[in-house]
């Protein structure tokens, strides 16, 4: 005769006795993993079709239909912020599963994914393997499953063939000089100009802004040095300009940039002014475009004004920093003409005279 089982003895089936909550031998933790997993197809924009999932999880669709109503609960309670950011699960009766709806979506759109890729891509501005990566997390992470296939096939042959101007990775200079522009903090710099000794220089300065232009990143900084009290001041009222790529050491100084409650500099402003990152002295110029449509006068410079209206030309006025504008000028042919300041038109026509030399026999 089998003694009977003690009291305080359990014994455990050798099935769960009921498939609502537990998936084996009553561990509860396979219903938490079963509802973040769940959570998680909801927010990449997943459906989730109850049939599939109970079969997948070996539970019925009543134990699926409990989690969606406790993370329903969850969004309820616990993320909805107002009407505009309301998220809900909804059932489609077309598709026969469940999506996440948001009345605001936090995620890019597939056409804003398609069109940020596309400026990556054409920008050449990461090495391949970075941009791969960037491309590859944009899209998992925003584009609805049905469109991914789709995403991938338009920006497909542009990966393909895809050259990097940057051999190297930037991204974590990039990111301990922003530290050090939001900290204030001057920087001591090692830069290389071109290919030879002489071209290295040393450069304390104070970082302000990073800029991305024509395939590069720059930092925007002003040149710093000692006065006789040994105090660091500006060189030059106006910012240098350093190719990021070519900075080659950098390093944090004792010193601070700015005290509280100083000036902000408006990297916009200087943006809209500065052109293939050239610095110098703020100038104002006196353009004659001769054409019927002054579009690439005033898309290229975003402070040109017209200043006069003719038949066939416009005279345009504009704020720019440096000698950058001449290389532009030059590119325009005999669409344009610079009338002002004086100085920079001799030199306009010096470059186009030393041109001309290059074609006479």
């Amino acid at each position: 005769m089998n003694p009977k089982p003690s009291t305080t003895e359990k014994t455990l089936p050798h099935k769960a006795s009921t498939q609502d909550d537990y998936n084996y031998l009553g561990d509860k933790t396979s219903k938490t993993l079963r509802i973040l997993e769940l959570y998680d197809e909801f927010t990449k924009g997943h459906p989730v079709n109850k049939a599939a999932l109970a079969r997948k999880y070996h539970v019925d669709e009543r134990s699926i239909q409990r989690d969606i109503d406790e993370i329903r609960i969850f969004l309820s309670e616990v993320l909805a912020d107002g009407k505009e950011d309301e998220c809900k699960i909804l059932y489609s009766k077309a598709e026969k599963c469940f999506r996440m709806n948001r009345n605001k979506s936090s995620k890019m759109s597939n056409s804003q994914i398609l069109a940020v890729s596309k400026i990556i891509l054409e920008s050449r501005a990461f090495p391949e393997k970075e941009v791969n990566e960037i491309l590859q997390k944009m899209v998992d992470s925003c584009v609805p499953t049905e469109s991914m296939k789709l995403v991938q096939e338009l920006i497909g042959n542009e990966r393909y063939h895809y050259v990097g101007i940057q051999k190297e990775s930037l991204q974590d200079k990039l990111w301990e000089i922003g530290l050090a522009i939001h900290e204030k903090n001057l920087l001591s710099i090692d830069y290389c100009k071109g290919s030879s000794k002489r071209d290295r220089i040393k450069r304390v300065v104070a970082p302000v802004s990073i800029l991305f232009s024509e395939y590069y990143f720059y930092l925007n900084a002003f040149i710093m040095e000692k006065n006789e009290e040994g105090r660091y001041l500006r060189k030059y009222d106006f910012p240098a300009i350093f190719r990021l790529d070519r900075i080659e050491k950098y390093k944090k100084c004792k010193e601070s940039l700015f005290e509280r409650g100083s000036e902000r500099f408006e990297e916009g402003e200087f943006r809209k002014r500065v052109q293939f990152m050239y610095g110098g002295d703020l100038q104002r110029v006196l353009i004659k475009f001769y054409g019927e449509n002054p579009e690439p006068i005033t898309d290229r410079l975003p402070t040109a004004t017209i200043v006069e209206q003719g038949l066939d030309y416009f005279i345009i006025k504009a704020e720019v920093y440096g000698k950058g504008i001449l290389m532009w000028l030059l590119s325009q042919g005999k669409k344009v003409e610079l009338l002002s300041p004086e100085s920079l038109r001799l030199e306009l026509k010096e470059s186009i005279e030393e041109m001309l030399k290059l074609y006479q026999e």
